[in-house]
């Protein structure tokens, strides 16, 4: 298993990258069975420090998990619990999925934008209409089906999940409805 902890702007002591290293591999270890990639970022922000942890697993599904408390090391016990509880929470179906699944799941790759969000405060029309693009990264749509799906963007911790539906092979969304529920949709083929 590999491990990625680092702090941003923030220097993180050897000490306490042993403490998540063997509390980490405890609990997936637990959990999970094939972990591959456990990427662990502190920060600090206005006097609170904050830990997000992403464990990705040999299938292609990854659990997310986000901590945030005045010391560090609270900071990630909070983002362990969560990540604890979450694979808790889906250790059956994460160990029926890598049974019943062969081949770790298919990626394709994808271009992934964030906007720039007009904040005037009043109804005006804008100057011109093509967005402003604060920051381009490269992200990957996975082939799952529906199940797997609604898994994945719950261990992400995700309102919303574009995916690649195996048994149609087109893509479709699956999102958290404001009433609780979940959301899917399945655009129909137009041949």
């Amino acid at each position: 298993m590999l491990y990625q902890i680092s702090g941003k702007q923030l220097d993180i002591g050897a000490a306490l990258k042993t403490h998540v290293e063997e509390d980490l591999t405890e609990i997936v270890e637990k959990y999970a069975e094939r972990p591959i990639v456990v990427q662990v970022v502190f920060s600090k922000n206005a006097g609170a420090f904050a830990c997000e942890a992403s464990v990705q697993l040999s299938t292609g599904l990854t659990a997310q998990a986000k901590g945030e408390a005045h010391e560090i090391y609270a900071a990630f016990d909070k983002c362990r619990d969560k990540m604890e509880k979450q694979l808790r929470r889906y250790k059956r179906r994460l160990k029926d999925h890598q049974r019943a699944r062969m081949e770790p799941v298919e990626l394709s790759g994808a271009s992934s934008y964030i906007l720039a969000s007009e904040n005037d405060g009043e109804d005006s029309e804008p100057e011109n209409l093509q967005p402003i693009i604060v920051a381009e990264m490269e992200t990957t749509i996975p082939s799952l089906s529906v199940g797997e799906a609604v898994m994945q963007m719950e261990l992400a911790g995700a309102p919303i999940l574009l995916f690649r539906n195996e048994g149609k092979n087109s893509l479709n969304v699956v999102y958290r409805r404001d009433d609780g529920n979940i959301g899917w949709i399945d655009p129909q083929s137009q041949v």
